[in-house]
């Protein structure tokens, strides 16, 4: 296996290389520093900007990460999920320098997938005896069901500006883009393509979703297929591919933007 972390330029339309690691890594974050932080073999890892190499961040216990892990919208925290503590994926923050997890989320199964803007509250997807679906907790509070009626929801992340959270939803057969209110009203299909719509995510602009496409019959997120990543408009619209890769699983899981909208991080593989 071998994993490459790859940067996509909107405004030139082309691919850089960042890493290339004989080994998987997956899940790309970008932090407003540069420095870019994925998952291996377990752990985190941080990409410091412009030196192509992998250091590994320290985790405390959290040493069973997936790579459902992401930055806090003021840099200074990373929440994770990890399976050490609790045999079944639970929630945490560490600080962003490295520390002792921060039980965020205490029931279990629950995969992060993206803070509110004003770093007060996450989404990500749990199952809670109904199938995997799509639930929003205030750091303190209790958690809300978003997205009831489907047959599997994943993938939520916050738009720019609070006002929306997107997710991918499951429903007859086809999965699709969905949005919905953070308090559980106006949900919208946001897409109706053939494809089998994964992991949207809003640009910090506002101005975009990016997203990863796969094949039509696809089942579940696996890797290891021809996939492409597609770029939408936030309020609604025709969506256009951006690129074609092996990839799937681990690509762009989290979010992954640069601060300002211009380019995100995703990975690919081979072997």
């Amino acid at each position: 296996m071998q994993s490459e972390l790859c940067i996509y330029d909107l405004a030139t339309g082309k691919v850089r290389v960042v890493l290339t690691h004989p080994g998987l890594i997956e899940a790309p974050n970008w932090h407003a520093s540069g420095d870019l932080y994925v998952n291996g073999e377990g752990r985190l890892w941080r990409v410091p900007a412009g030196t192509g190499r992998l250091e590994p961040v320290d985790t405390g216990f959290a040493v069973w990460l997936n790579n459902d892990h992401g930055l806090s919208p003021d840099g200074r925290w990373i929440a994770l999920s990890d399976k050490t503590e609790t045999g079944q994926s639970a929630i945490y923050r560490v600080p962003l320098e490295g520390g002792v997890p921060e039980r965020l989320v205490g029931e279990v199964p629950s995969w992060w997938h993206g803070w509110s803007p004003d770093g007060r509250a996450i989404v990500y997807a749990a199952a809670r005896g109904r199938g995997v679906t799509v639930w929003l907790r205030p750091l303190g509070g209790a958690e809300v069901c978003l997205a009831e009626g489907f047959d599997h929801a994943d993938g939520p992340d916050f738009s720019a500006d609070g006002a929306w959270v997107w997710f991918n939803g499951e429903r007859d057969g086809a999965v699709n883009l969905w949005r919905v209110r953070p308090d559980g009203t106006e949900i919208e299909r946001m897409t109706a393509e053939r494809t089998v719509d994964w992991f949207p995510h809003p640009s910090p602009c506002g101005r975009h979703v990016v997203y990863l496409a796969y094949p039509e019959g696809t089942e579940g997120h696996p890797g290891g297929l021809d996939v492409a990543l597609r770029l939408m408009p936030q309020a609604g619209g025709p969506s256009r591919e951006l690129v074609r890769l092996h990839g799937g699983q681990g690509t762009i899981n989290v979010p992954s933007w640069a601060p300002d909208g211009g380019a995100f991080a995703f990975m690919r593989f081979a072997g």
